[in-house]
């Protein structure tokens, strides 16, 4: 059985009376990148801070490392390394000195500046003012900043938030190599469903505060199985006919649906159908992305 990392037993934070989480029920697996996706003010910010320790929550339980993140708060904190909002660097210093201020108060030994320069690709430019650094290159020292204590939970919120396509594609595969080279667990928010489709392994779905998916990256892609569309001289007949021989299709409107079929099933639909002297006029594919099941998923949210 897979260890969790992280568990919440229905966390709940309120702001005026508005709920910001409700009952939330997070479960990150060790080794997991965990994908937690939502639209903007969905709720995964606060809920990460609740995670951190930066809020407290109006009701339920935190469970990180299988101990209680109310009693054993500091122990729970030293193996946890996070990057919220934008990072904190001083500008006229260089990367080195801006992790050297860190290290000191971290404890670390000196050695892992180098390391995690090294891990998040910035050796070269280690002895450089930050305020010269591209925001993709700032994003990259502040994980750098959260990985020099070497967590065991790496927490991001929005991390590719404002990058351009090629510091997205920088930190996406940074993300991607940690669980399996350092062993670092990941929970790493975002907006965009494409983003944590390409480096997730699971995926937690926050809408209105509430969490309304949590599975693997591959039980949310069969949710986007591509439907086979028929038109038709007679549906309703040849849905008739399709039925008869087990064929299980939905009229909508002129056409009969039917989820993905391999082309052989297509062509064999067809050739019964032409068998029944039925016409058929048009056979289409309809693709069902990943990112209208989360828009799907979220509707009610996006029309506020």
């Amino acid at each position: 059985m897979n260890e969790f990392v992280v568990e919440t037993t229905n966390l709940t934070k309120k702001f005026k009376g508005n709920t910001a989480v409700n009952q939330v029920n997070l479960q990150i697996r060790k080794g997991a990148i965990y994908g937690f996706l939502g639209p903007n003010g969905a709720g995964k910010t606060t809920a990460i801070k609740l995670l951190l320790g930066l809020m407290k929550e109006d009701s339920g339980m935190i469970r990180i490392f299988g101990k209680d993140a109310k009693k054993e708060k500091l122990a729970i904190l030293r193996r946890v390394g996070s990057l919220v909002e934008s990072p904190s660097y001083y500008g006229n210093l260089t990367a080195t000195e801006n992790l050297k201020l860190l290290q000191s108060i971290l404890q670390v030994p000196k050695e892992r500046i180098k390391e995690v320069l090294s891990i998040v690709r910035l050796e070269e430019a280690a002895n450089r003012p930050v305020k010269g650094f591209s925001l993709g290159m700032k994003q990259r020292l502040g994980i750098a900043s959260a990985l020099l204590g070497n967590p065991d939970l790496l927490i991001l919120d929005e991390p590719t938030n404002g990058l351009d396509p090629s510091g997205i594609i920088e930190i996406r595969e940074l993300i991607k190599q940690l669980p399996e080279k350092y062993g670092v667990t990941v929970l790493v928010s975002s907006h965009l469903l494409s983003e944590i489709d390409q480096m997730a392994t699971e995926v937690g779905i926050i809408s209105k505060g509430s969490l309304i998916f949590q599975d693997s990256i591959e039980v949310l892609r069969k949710k986007s199985v591509n439907k086979i569309k028929i038109k038709t001289e007679n549906e309703g007949y040849a849905r008739k006919v399709l039925q008869e021989k087990g064929w299980m299709g939905e009229v909508e409107g002129e056409t009969i649906t039917f989820n993905k079929s391999t082309d052989n099933e297509v062509a064999a639909i067809v050739r019964l159908l032409v068998q029944h002297n039925i016409a058929v006029y048009r056979v289409e594919e309809e693709k069902r992305s990943l990112e209208s099941i989360f828009l799907e998923m979220t509707k009610e949210e996006q029309s506020l």
